[in-house]
């Protein structure tokens, strides 16, 4: 092999050199853009899920701001903070003691509901009709 290359001359050998050169600058070129290309979708798909997340948020502070603003509502904040009655409706008031005796039923957890358990839907009619 020494002998077929022995008869080139020094410009052919820096041709070689030089286009080796060149070949490897644009593998360099080529692997550098394809990283950044890789970074840059990296970038974009992070972006994409970003812009989701804020799309659904502000979604749901879009209906909530509705909710808030909704005449239901208002209604339902006048009714609990400032005791407001409708035309038409009534209002229940329950003693301290009926609220007691509610309170200590889910303590204990044995009241009348917790009788019925066992028993039969006809059981349980037969009771509330004919016991007590």
């Amino acid at each position: 092999m020494s002998s077929r290359f022995s008869h080139t001359s020094s410009l052919t050998r820096a041709i070689i050199i030089v286009e080796f050169l060149l070949v490897s600058y644009l593998i360099y070129s080529l692997t550098k853009n394809v990283y950044n290309s890789y970074k840059i979708d990296n970038y974009i798909e992070t972006f994409r899920v970003e812009n989701d997340r804020i799309a659904k948020e502000n979604t749901q502070k879009n209906e909530d701001y509705l909710y808030f603003t909704s005449e239901e509502y208002i209604d339902k904040i006048a009714k609990q903070s400032l005791g407001l009655v409708n035309p038409g409706e009534e209002v229940i008031v329950l003693s301290d003691d009926v609220l007691s005796k509610n309170d200590s039923v889910s303590d204990t957890g044995t009241g009348d509901f917790a009788k019925d358990i066992g028993l039969s839907n006809p059981q349980k009619w037969w009771k509330f009709f004919f016991a007590e």
